[in-house]
């Protein structure tokens, strides 16, 4: 069968089977049209029908998560867990608890993860988990008890040589806490079965910064390309959790000046620059909303709606929030903005139609599965400190990340250019994956 006709028809399937999984069929569709020079200089990826091996997970668990609030009401959750591609190593993703969790988000980022796993060099499959429980307003005691319910079951099919969750949204070093306590009363002390643990019991120092660094220190490389620095440069970012956080402080320290954070309600502009220590108080310590922070300092502003479609000028831009947070509008009007880089620091941040529109203005976007591919990489130096019994220091843990940053975009980066995709870092990311994958798939034998 020719490249063309395969992948035709492999669309087809997709858009038949998955017609209602709308999040993993994007996911499907945005990354297959990459590859089509790949598959032409490859066929025994046709032959071997690795596209379609790749778009189904191994294995997907489904279970309900009982479990009781304060007021001893009886209340049941549905808890996931996708493990999609083992051929490099353990399945290795986070848990994500939030309202919104659904088996089609939970196997687009499964997906993803395959990806940005293997752009880390490191031996580590892909896999996603979570669940459609809320933590917001849950006392610490309901996250406890949620917590240990989700992981009874879940620890059935977990280990630290087979499936490796971490965190994710609505999953902090307090919610791994409760996990890895469960685990360790049901299955024995296992250090490496769990990454974002607390430092005081296998954690990893610099895991917390991780995704948000590291989505800096990818940015930082697509600068350097260019020859530009990250010195006075003027940054948009959206989220307020870790990845924002952590992204606006090493921003900041690497001379850059941040101006905007966001949560689900709306966003700050500081002209002065974020304060990162106010953020992180009435984020981590006090868990406020922004109008807190606007209200706190004098020279923030707090508006209602999306940071994406507002009139602010900028040189680069960082989506730290979720999924299709950037519509076609927002690309409009980041470009009038005056943006130029993108870093994407949460996962599928743009939908199709803003990458397309941002594309064809030249804006230089670095993709999720590369730029924050960070916060997997210092899990899984979380799991080579736990196998040796070492704990190493900030810096060392800090270097090797942006080594590993480094060489994820020089991956990229070459892949684009070998293809003839030019800049194109987002078709870059998908064929240096792609073909790392698929040849040890091939090598391994079709089961």
């Amino acid at each position: 069968m020719d490249t063309m006709t395969y992948i035709k028809e492999t669309k087809e399937l997709w858009q038949e089977k998955y017609a209602n999984e709308p999040e993993f069929l994007q996911a499907l569709t945005e990354f297959v049209d990459s590859i089509a020079p790949v598959l032409e200089e490859h066929p025994e990826y046709i032959e071997n029908n690795i596209l379609q091996l790749l778009a189904i997970p191994e294995r997907i668990i489904t279970f309900r998560v009982p479990w009781v609030d304060d007021n001893h009401r009886v209340h049941v959750n549905t808890g996931y867990r996708v493990q999609f591609n083992s051929t490099l190593g353990p399945y290795k993703g986070g848990l994500r608890f939030h309202p919104t969790v659904n088996q089609s988000i939970l196997k687009f980022l499964g997906f993803e993860q395959i990806f940005k796993n293997a752009l880390t060099s490191l031996p580590i499959g892909g896999g996603k988990g979570g669940s459609d429980f809320d933590p917001k307003g849950k006392s610490d005691h309901e996250i406890m008890r949620f917590c240990q319910s989700f992981m009874t079951e879940l620890q059935k099919y977990i280990g630290p040589n087979m499936d490796i969750p971490a965190g994710d949204i609505g999953v902090g070093g307090r919610e791994v806490g409760y996990l890895f306590g469960q685990y360790k009363r049901l299955r024995g002390f296992e250090n490496g079965t769990i990454t974002g643990k607390p430092l005081g019991f296998g954690g990893s120092l610099a895991r917390t910064q991780a995704t948000g660094y590291g989505a800096v220190y990818f940015i930082q490389e697509m600068l350097q390309t260019k020859d530009e620095e990250l010195a006075d440069k003027r940054v948009l970012v959206s989220g307020a959790g870790n990845v924002a956080t952590y992204a606006v402080e090493k921003l900041q320290e690497l001379g850059a000046i941040v101006v905007s954070v966001s949560d689900s309600n709306g966003f700050i502009i500081d002209e002065n620059g974020i304060d990162v220590a106010l953020l992180k108080d009435v984020k981590e310590n006090r868990r406020e909303r922004l109008t807190v922070y606007a209200n706190e300092k004098a020279s923030a502003k707090y508006f209602e709606g999306s940071v994406w479609n507002h009139d602010i000028q900028a040189d680069l831009a960082l989506p730290c929030a979720t999924q299709n947070e950037v519509d076609e509008n927002g690309a409009e009007q980041l470009v009038a903005n005056g943006v130029r880089f993108i870093s994407e620091g949460a996962n599928m941040p743009l939908t199709a139609e803003a990458t397309e529109y941002l594309l064809a203005h030249d804006v230089y976007i670095g993709p999720a599965k590369a730029a924050n591919a960070g916060g997997v990489a210092v899990s899984a130096l979380e799991m080579s400190q736990n196998s040796q019994r070492l704990s190493w220091d900030f810096d060392a843990v800090d270097t090797q990340l942006h080594e590993i940053m480094v060489d994820i975009y020089q991956a990229a980066s070459n892949a684009a250019q070998k293809y003839g995709y030019g800049d194109n870092l987002i078709k870059g990311a998908n064929i240096a994956a792609f073909i790392k994958i698929a040849d040890a798939m091939v090598m391994q034998g079709i089961v």
